[in-house]
C-alpha cells in the first residue's frame, strides 16, 4: 500500500481549520454594543453597571495599560432560531496563542452577578439550550486590558506609573450563534484521533487504522453543509473510538487545574480578579459536568473570593461540598521554599489549612507545589508536621543539566522524615490532555515496571480561564482509548492513595530537591528579599513580647487579628515571584511599601508590649530577642548587659591601614580597605587564606540566556573585576566598645561604602555596606577566601542546615554553582571553623582552590545586588545597605547564635527593672523559633523550637508562670502523638528530648 500519510493528515488539518471549526457556530447575529472606560484603577462592580456607556463597535481599539472597559452587550435571538442551541461568542480581540497573559474579561448579568469568564480558549457565554425566539440578552463585560509582558525585553509597561496610554487591544466579535453540537463533537473526535495517531510509531497497525478512519469521516463530510453532515461524518469514526486500551496502558489522573501566580506580570490586584474569572468558570463548567474535579490551591486566593466576590463564594462552596471543586496545597500561597524562614513557612501551613477547615470543613493532605524554584529540605519534616502526607511539584522538570531520576519516590528531609512524593511526568502544570502531552507522560515515567499511573493537572492558568470543555472532551475520549494511556478525571488524594498502595516501597531522595535554573532569584530585589527578612524577624519580635506581657500584665490584650493579619500580609509576599524578584516593578514597588507599613505597625505592637513589662522606671533596659543569652541578657529576656573585660585597640599598619584587636580577634586591614587577617587569637589560626583578601567586593557582567531576573549562568564567572581602588579610608568610631574603618569607592556609575566594625568581646567581624548602585546586567559579590579545607559547606535552612559539597566531581554538584542560604554559611576542618553571616542575603556561591604550598583553601561569597532589566527594567537601581559578618573559630553552634544576633538587634527602654523571660531553654543546641498565644485564644502558650545543629539534645524547658499541662502538638497547635515533651514537673519545667533537626511544638497549658 502506497504511504499516503502526509497527504490525509493536510487534508485533515485544512478542513477542521476552515470548514468545521467555523461551522460549530452556524448562524449569527451582532449584538448591540457599548462601552465605558472605568478611570483609574478598577471600580467595584455595582459602579461599572451605572455608569454611563457610549457607542462601541466592532474594530474599535479599546484598553490602555491596565485599564478596564466595561461594554455592554444587548441583543435577541431571531425567531427563526426557536429551540436551538445558543450561545453568544464574545471575542474582545485574543491572541489565541497566548492564554492568561493579555486581556480578559468576567461577564456580569444587570443585577451584578457574575456568568463565566471570557479567555482566548473561553471565549463563549451559553445562552440556552433550547431557545426560544425573541429571548433577549442583556450582559456587561468587565475586560481588563492587561498588556503582554512575556517577551522577555526590558519594558515600562511594567507598572501603571510608567505605562502608556494607548489602546492595545480591538474588539473582534460580539455576536449571538447557533452552536451546532454535533459539529463540535466532530471537532473533538478529529482532534483526539489525529493527535493520537501522530504519535503512534509508523509501523503501528492502530495507526492507519485511525488514519482510514479520518479519510473515511472526511469523505463524509460535506463542505457546503458541515452541520448536516456532521453527525454521518462522527458515525465512520465510532469504531476507533470504541477500541479498548491495552491493559498494560499507563493511567493517568487527570485534575482539573488553573496555576494562577498570585502576582508576577501583572500587579496583586489583578490577580484578585483573575482568581475570580476562573472560579466562575470553573463553577460554570461543574454545572454542565458533574464528573469534572478542579483543584485549587492558595488559601490567599480563595480568601480574595471571599471578601471580593461573596456570591461566587457561596457557589465555590457548594461545588466544595459536592467534592467538584478540591482545595490542595495547605498553605497561604504556594511560597518560593529556598528563602522563607523557619517560622513563616510553618505559618504558610498554619494559616493556609485554618482557612479550608474553618471555610469548607476540609483537611488538605496534599501539598501542591508546581512552580517554586526549588524545594528546601527542610520541606518534609514541615509537610508532616502540617499533618499533609503527599507533596507534589512539576518545576524539577526544568533544570538544564540533570534529569531528575524519579516521578513517584519517598522524599527525606535533613531530620530523616520522609513524605511519599509525585513529580507528574507530563512536564506540564497546565496540560490540555493532548495526544502529545499524553503519549509524552507515558513515554517518560520512569517507574515503570514497579508502578503505573501518574497524575496529569490540566488547564489554562494565570487567568487563561482553567480547564475547558474541549479538554474535557478529550479526557472523556481517552478514557479507555486504544494507543493511548488511560485517562481517569479524579482528585487528587485519590491518586495519592493509588499510587501510595501501588509502591509503597518507592525510593528515596535525600536532601533538597534544587532546581537547576533560575539560581538568580536568591538574589534579585533586594529590598523584597530584606523587606521578607525583617519582617519575618519583627514578627517574632512582636509575639515574644506581646505574648510575654499577655501572661504577665493585667490589662494587656494579646494582639490576635493585628498579629494574623500582618502575617498573612508577609505570607503573601512570599508567594514564588515576589520574594524570588522575578515580578514586574508595579509588584516590588507595592511590596516595598508595603513592607514599610508592616515594619512600622509591628515596632507598634513591640514597644507597647515592652512598655508594658518595663513598667514605670529610669533604669536602662536592654530587650534581647534572640534564641540566646546576649552579653549576658538571658534569651527572651531584658536587663543591663555585662560590660566586656578587654577593651578594643586600633593601631596603624605597617604599609597602610590600621590593626583592630580586642583580645580575641586581631583584625588586620590593608592600604586599600581590605581584610587581609583576620586572627583566632584563642585558637591561634588565621581565617584569611594566605595572599589573599577578604571582604572583596567583585562584580561580574551578568547576562543570563534567556530568563533575566530569574537566572544566573554560570559563564559570568569568567569575567570578573575586583573593586580594590580606593576612594577613601577613615577611622569613624574609636572607642573602648568598638572600633570601626569607613572604606569608600566608586566603580562604574555606583558608589560602595562599607564600615568595617570590630565590637569588644566580639568573635565576628561586622561588615555595613551602603551601595548607591547605578549598573546594569551586573552582578555584585563580597568575596571572603577562607584558610579552611572544607569538603563540604553548612547552609542554614529552615529549622537546620543542608550541606552541600565544595567539589564538582559530578553534574549534580557543579550545577550547584549558585545556592542559598538563610543567615549563615559555615565552612569547617575538624576542629576549627569560619562563619559567614548575613542580615538578608540569600545567593552563595563556594569554591576551593590549591595554595601555592599544597595546602586548600574555600572561598565563601555572597552575592549582594543585580541588575537585569527584565521584567522590571530598573531593579535594585538605588540605595541599599547589606549587612553581613565573619565569624573566625566558629563551630555550627557558633553560626546559629551569631546569625540570630545579627538578624535581631538588642531594643534599649528605660524601666522599673529586668525582664525575666516568659520561657527558657538550658540547652544553646535547642533554639526557640516562637511564642505566641494559641490561635484558638485559649490563653495558651505556644512555644516552638528546634534541634539546630544535627545531633541529638536532651533539654529542660522552663516556664515563668504556673502550668496544668504541656503537649507536643503539630503546627495548627494540635495535639501530636509524639514522645518528645515530657509531662511537667512540680517546679513547672518540661524535659525534652529531640532528634537531629527535629522541631517541636508545645503548647503550654496555664493554670
Amino acid at each position: 500500500m502506497h504511504d499516503d500519510r502526509s497527504i490525509t493528515e493536510q487534508r485533515l488539518r485544512r478542513v477542521l481549520k476552515e470548514r468545521i471549526k467555523p461551522a460549530v457556530h452556524s448562524r449569527s447575529v451582532p449584538l448591540t454594543i457599548e462601552r465605558w472606560e472605568a478611570p483609574g484603577e478598577p471600580v467595584p462592580v455595582a459602579e461599572g453597571l451605572a455608569a454611563t456607556y457610549g457607542s462601541c463597535a466592532i474594530g474599535d481599539t479599546w484598553g490602555p495599560a491596565w485599564g478596564t472597559t466595561w461594554f455592554k452587550v444587548t441583543g435577541s435571538v431571531p425567531a427563526d432560531w426557536a429551540g436551538r442551541t445558543v450561545e453568544a461568542v464574545l471575542d474582545l480581540g485574543f491572541d489565541r496563542m497566548m492564554p492568561g497573559f493579555q486581556c480578559e474579561g468576567l461577564v456580569h448579568r444587570p443585577d451584578g452577578g457574575e456568568i463565566k469568564a471570557l479567555n482566548p480558549y473561553n471565549d463563549w457565554v451559553r445562552v440556552a439550550d433550547s431557545a426560544e425566539g425573541g429571548e433577549r440578552v442583556e450582559w456587561y463585560v468587565e475586560a481588563a486590558s492587561n498588556p503582554v509582558l512575556v517577551e522577555h525585553r526590558a519594558t515600562y509597561e511594567g507598572d501603571r506609573q510608567t505605562s502608556g496610554d494607548q489602546p492595545l487591544y480591538r474588539l473582534a466579535r460580539m455576536d449571538l450563534a447557533v452552536f451546532e453540537t454535533e459539529v463540535w463533537e466532530l471537532v473533538q473526535d478529529l482532534e483526539v484521533l489525529y493527535d493520537l495517531m501522530t504519535q503512534l510509531s509508523g509501523s503501528d497497525a492502530r495507526r492507519y487504522e485511525i488514519l482510514r478512519a479520518i479519510d473515511a469521516a472526511l469523505d463524509a463530510v460535506d463542505l457546503g453543509d458541515v452541520p448536516g453532515t456532521a453527525a454521518g461524518a462522527r458515525a465512520r469514526l465510532a469504531a476507533v473510538l470504541a477500541a479498548p486500551a491495552n491493559a498494560s496502558a499507563h493511567r493517568i489522573s487527570a485534575v482539573g487545574h488553573a496555576h494562577i501566580d498570585s502576582a508576577w506580570l501583572w500587579p496583586l490586584r489583578e490577580t484578585v480578579r483573575k482568581v475570580s474569572r476562573t472560579a466562575s468558570n470553573m463553577v460554570n463548567l461543574m454545572d454542565e459536568h458533574p464528573e469534572f474535579v478542579f483543584a485549587m490551591s492558595q488559601a490567599q486566593q480563595l480568601d480574595w473570593i471571599k471578601t471580593y466576590r461573596p456570591e461566587l463564594f457561596e457557589r465555590v462552596k457548594k461545588k466544595v461540598a459536592d467534592g467538584q471543586f478540591v482545595p490542595v496545597g495547605g498553605m497561604w500561597v504556594e511560597s518560593d521554599t529556598n528563602m522563607v524562614g523557619g517560622e513563616a513557612m510553618a505559618r504558610q501551613f498554619l494559616y493556609g489549612k485554618k482557612f479550608f477547615l474553618d471555610e469548607f470543613g476540609v483537611e488538605t493532605r496534599n501539598v501542591w507545589l508546581p512552580d517554586s524554584f526549588g524545594y528546601t529540605a527542610a520541606m518534609p519534616q514541615i509537610v508532616k508536621l502540617s499533618g499533609s502526607k503527599w507533596f507534589l511539584t512539576q518545576k524539577i522538570c526544568w533544570s538544564q543539566v540533570n534529569k531528575f531520576p524519579h516521578h513517584t519516590f519517598w522524599w527525606e528531609g535533613i531530620d530523616g522524615t520522609r513524605v511519599f512524593t509525585h513529580f507528574p511526568p507530563v512536564d506540564t502544570y497546565n496540560s490540555d490532555l493532548g495526544g502529545a502531552q499524553l503519549a509524552h507522560a507515558a513515554r517518560n515515567y520512569q517507574e515503570k515496571g514497579r508502578g503505573s499511573r501518574s497524575l496529569a493537572p490540566f488547564g489554562w492558568g494565570d487567568g487563561g480561564g482553567g480547564p475547558t470543555r474541549e479538554q474535557l472532551a478529550r479526557a472523556k475520549r481517552q478514557r479507555n482509548l486504544e494507543g493511548s494511556p488511560r485517562v481517569g478525571i479524579e482528585r487528587p488524594d485519590a491518586f495519592f492513595e493509588k499510587a501510595h498502595a501501588e509502591y509503597e516501597d518507592a525510593p528515596v531522595w535525600a536532601g533538597e530537591l534544587y532546581l537547576e535554573l533560575h539560581r538568580g532569584t536568591y538574589t534579585s530585589q533586594a529590598k523584597t528579599k530584606q523587606g521578607n527578612r525583617r519582617s519575618e524577624s519583627l514578627l517574632r519580635e512582636a509575639e515574644l513580647w506581646a505574648a510575654t506581657a499577655a501572661v504577665r500584665v493585667a490589662g494587656y490584650g494579646y494582639p490576635y487579628e493585628d498579629l494574623e493579619r500582618i502575617w498573612k500580609t508577609v505570607l503573601l509576599h512570599q508567594f514564588h515571584d515576589i520574594l524570588p524578584g522575578s515580578s514586574i516593578a508595579w509588584v516590588h514597588r507595592e511590596a516595598r511599601a508595603t513592607y514599610a507599613k508592616v515594619r512600622e505597625e509591628l515596632r507598634g505592637i513591640t514597644l507597647a508590649a515592652q512598655i508594658a513589662l518595663a513598667g514605670e522606671g529610669e533604669e536602662e533596659l536592654v530587650f534581647n530577642c534572640a534564641p540566646h543569652t546576649r552579653r549576658g541578657i538571658p534569651a527572651g529576656g531584658a536587663g543591663r548587659p555585662v560590660a566586656p573585660r578587654q577593651p578594643v585597640t586600633v593601631e596603624e599598619r605597617l604599609g597602610g591601614g590600621q590593626i583592630l584587636d580586642n583580645g580575641r580577634l586581631l583584625v588586620e586591614i590593608d592600604g586599600r580597605g581590605l581584610i587581609v587577617s583576620a586572627y583566632d587569637l584563642e585558637a591561634g589560626r588565621e581565617s584569611v587564606a594566605p595572599g589573599r583578601a577578604a571582604n572583596l567586593l567583585q562584580i561580574h557582567p551578568d547576562f543570563p540566556n534567556m530568563w533575566d531576573a530569574w537566572d544566573i549562568d554560570s559563564f559570568y564567572r569568567n569575567n570578573v573585576t575586583d573593586l580594590v581602588d580606593l576612594e577613601g579610608l577613615e577611622i569613624t568610631e574609636l572607642g573602648p566598645e568598638s572600633a570601626t574603618v569607613r572604606v569608600t569607592r566608586s566603580f562604574g556609575s555606583s558608589r560602595a561604602v562599607q564600615s568595617i566594625t570590630l565590637r569588644a568581646g566580639a568573635k565576628t567581624v561586622d561588615i555595613v555596606t551602603e551601595v548607591d548602585w547605578h549598573e546594569t546586567e551586573k552582578l555584585l559579590k563580597a568575596a571572603f577566601p577562607l584558610d579552611v579545607k572544607a569538603e563540604r559547606t553548612a547552609s542554614e535552612t529552615q529549622f537546620g542546615h543542608v550541606y552541600r559539597a565544595t567539589h564538582t566531581n559530578t553534574s549534580w554538584e557543579a550545577a550547584k554553582f549558585e545556592i542559598c542560604a538563610h543567615r549563615w554559611i559555615h565552612a569547617e576542618e575538624p576542629g576549627w571553623g569560619v562563619a559567614v553571616l548575613n542580615d538578608s542575603t540569600y545567593g552563595h556561591d563556594v569554591t576551593r582552590d590549591v595554595r601555592a604550598d599544597g595546602g586548600q583553601t574555600t572561598t565563601v561569597r555572597l552575592s549582594l545586588l543585580r541588575a537585569p532589566r527584565y521584567p522590571d527594567p530598573e531593579t535594585d537601581q538605588g540605595s541599599h545597605t547589606l549587612s553581613f559578618s565573619l565569624a573566625p573559630g566558629a563551630a555550627i553552634g557558633d553560626a546559629v547564635r551569631e546569625g540570630h544576633g545579627l538578624n535581631l538587634p538588642e531594643r534599649v527602654l528605660s524601666g522599673a527593672g529586668p525582664v525575666a523571660p516568659l520561657v527558657a531553654v538550658d540547652q544553646d543546641a535547642v533554639v526557640v523559633e516562637a511564642v505566641k498565644l494559641a490561635e484558638d485564644r485559649s490563653g495558651d502558650v505556644i512555644v516552638r523550637l528546634y534541634e539546630s545543629r544535627g545531633g541529638r539534645a536532651t533539654a529542660t524547658l522552663s516556664a515563668d508562670f504556673p502550668l496544668t499541662a504541656a503537649v507536643e502538638s503539630d503546627l495548627l497547635e494540635r495535639p501530636l502523638a509524639g514522645t518528645a515533651v515530657g509531662a511537667p514537673a512540680a517546679d513547672g519545667t518540661v524535659r525534652l528530648t529531640l532528634r537531629p533537626f527535629q522541631i517541636v511544638t508545645v503548647r503550654l497549658h496555664r493554670a
